[in-house]
């Protein structure tokens, strides 16, 4: 199959194609050596496009409702004169790497709306919440002129730092009556969490969603807000009722004008630009390790002695490194 040119994604991704700006972010995806070139061509024309949206994480455990959440929020964002880009990530199974991907299904009226794109992705094997490829994606979302990017996580967790350093507002979705699970996210997740959302607030479970934001707002008190002059805000809503959506989105709204009236938006920007550059740095070291002819020679063979006990890992490990740094 002929190569689609460059300018052909560039263009068609500016132009709201949506058929290319899925293919835009598969080639962005691709782990294929042929597409490297490539796709850093699309991502660097693309680039200077981006960055004028606002990018909000949302988060919580298994069946708290984020599906539901993105699509009713995403719904009211359209409303407000938004175009809202949604990156659903999916987990993956480690044993056959397949995954769920079915968020189009879970939001079947956002996937069908002009002014809204969905794109599901697996999370595979990397860690944060969040797809290889998340930070790209947003890029093409925001230079096809999607304004509100909506990334929807896998989980809640320690490794949820790297969704909250690529986005610039983090909502955090907690189950009424949730009890130990709150005392077992609150250190980890928390301490960047910018907005407090406990769903299903409706029917018998009204009071105890009371309850559990009561619960949530003490635990607050106990850290540093991720932002000196905000004050985190607990509230409580129904996305299945479309019950409290209004107040959280004008919580994201304040949020978003105090942040850009304060200069702590570009800088925030700034500092998630240096840390994608280093994740790069990161995996392109790794892909060079992989890739080096003596690393490949032995590696093999050190794997084996390691498994065998023959060979400590930390050796194993000076050894390949040592073979890597190696001129060619």
């Amino acid at each position: 199959m002929k190569p689609i040119p460059p300018e052909r994604y560039i263009d068609g991704v500016r132009q709201g194609d949506r058929r290319m700006i899925g293919k835009a972010i598969t080639l962005l995806e691709s782990r294929a050596a042929r597409d490297r070139g490539l796709a850093q061509q699309v991502l660097d024309a693309l680039t200077p496009h981006a960055g004028r949206g606002l990018r909000i994480a949302i988060s919580g455990p298994p069946g708290v409702g984020k599906s539901t959440f993105v699509e009713v929020f995403g719904h009211h964002a359209i409303e407000q004169g938004h175009r809202v880009g949604v990156l659903a990530i999916d987990p993956s199974s480690r044993l056959s790497g397949g995954s769920i991907l079915g968020d189009k299904l879970r939001m079947p009226r956002l996937s069908s709306h002009d002014d809204a794109f969905i794109r599901p992705s697996p999370a595979g094997e990397d860690l944060g919440g969040v797809a290889r490829r998340t930070r790209e994606a947003i890029v093409v979302l925001e230079a096809a002129g999607f304004d509100r990017i909506l990334v929807e996580t896998v989980g809640v967790g320690q490794s949820e730092t790297v969704a909250a350093g690529m986005t610039d507002l983090f909502i955090l979705l907690a189950l009424p009556n949730a009890g130990d699970e709150i005392q077992g996210i609150k250190r980890g997740t928390m301490e960047f969490v910018h907005l407090l959302v406990v769903n299903k607030a409706d029917g018998d479970q009204q009071q105890a969603a009371q309850q559990a934001a009561h619960t949530l707002e003490q635990a607050l008190h106990l850290m540093h807000p991720p932002e000196p002059d905000w004050s985190v805000p607990v509230l409580t809503a129904s996305a299945r009722e479309d019950l409290g959506l209004e107040k959280i989105w004008q919580a994201v709204e304040r949020f978003h004008g105090m942040m850009q009236a304060s200069g702590r938006m570009a800088a925030r920007r700034r500092e998630q630009s240096l840390a994608w550059m280093w994740a790069l740095v990161r995996e392109g070291l790794e892909q060079r390790l992989r890739e080096h002819p003596a690393v490949n020679l032995e590696q093999g063979l050190l794997e084996r002695a390691v498994k065998a006990g023959r060979t400590a890992p930390a050796e194993a490990a000076e050894r390949l490194l040592m073979l890597f740094s190696r001129p060619l």
